[in-house]
């Protein structure tokens, strides 16, 4: 693929994103080409930035210099274009930005060389319908989480799976993740760990009632719908944990499978076990 701009978004307030993107723009503009920074990147260069927005509708490839929060919500920037998005890793766990910025440049000119791999996340369209009635629509990389708010009382979630019937969960909440975010909430509620390439979504529950109420992988073809019922309390929608809405008794969430996936660039060289074995120090004493 032909590079010829570059688009530049950082974690906010971060001092060493600060530090990183002055060299990255050197680096660029020292092999010819165009960067592209929003506001608070450009800040640090003594340049006016452009929105988020602007850098998936123009930038042939987006370097994102944060951690994994900071990637999601440049991918869901991006939308449905498909440009792919290399993760400098600034945070202190990092499952999508994974190179560290002493990599940096020797794997900018990886891509440049067209030795960098490719990787097609699936994603999710997550839709809340109101009586019928579509209210909101997102894009989510991670998961989508259906969970209970301030009151305390656990909550009902009617569960279907392409229209069968799964269980009506009793529980603080629901998770349905894609592979990509099987490392991350689901995780933490005991969900199992997929491989990003398996092509399936995940149901974990969080806290259930019942014991018997364990996570459930459903192939990524599935249209899942959950109904909520408050129980008289508060139900919240997160999509990758940064956005949402409030849910009201009867709300339907539906999620599927996008036609448009997340595009990441990941070095050849390492594998999917030494990301895990690394990020969840897997044979640590």
């Amino acid at each position: 693929m032909a590079i010829r701009s570059v688009g530049v978004a950082i974690k906010p307030g971060e001092p060493r994103a600060l530090a990183a993107v002055r060299d990255l723009a050197k680096w660029l503009g020292e092999r010819g080409l165009r960067v592209l920074a929003e506001p608070e990147a450009a800040a640090a260069l003594g340049e006016t930035g452009v929105p988020r927005s602007a850098l998936a509708r123009e930038a042939d490839l987006i370097v994102v210099l944060g951690g994994d929060g900071t990637l999601l919500a440049v991918a869901r920037a991006v939308d449905e274009r498909a440009v792919p998005i290399l993760g400098i890793n600034l945070g202190s766990l990092g499952f999508l930005a994974e190179v560290s910025v002493d990599e940096m440049e020797a794997s900018l000119a990886r891509v440049l060389a067209g030795e960098m791999v490719i990787e097609r996340r699936v994603r999710l369209v997550v839709q809340l319908l109101r009586g019928g009635v579509e209210q909101r629509r997102w894009l989510a990389l991670n998961d989508a989480v259906i969970t209970r708010g301030a009151s305390g009382r656990i909550i009902d979630l009617e569960t279907r799976a392409d229209g069968q019937l799964v269980t009506t969960y009793h529980a603080d909440g629901l998770i349905v993740s894609t592979p990509t975010g099987s490392t991350a909430y689901s995780m933490s509620a005991g969900g199992p760990i997929l491989l990003p390439g398996v092509p399936s979504l995940v149901l974990t529950p969080i806290c259930p009632h019942s014991l018997t109420q364990r996570p459930l992988v459903l192939p990524d073809s599935a249209v899942v719908e959950v109904v909520a019922h408050p129980r008289g309390g508060e139900v919240l929608l997160s999509v990758d944990g940064q956005e949402g809405a409030p849910l009201h008794e009867g709300d339907r969430v539906v999620v599927r499978r996008s036609e448009h996936p997340t595009l990441l660039m990941v070095p050849p060289q390492r594998s999917r076990f030494e990301v895990l074995r690394t990020k969840l120090r897997w044979g640590a004493r």
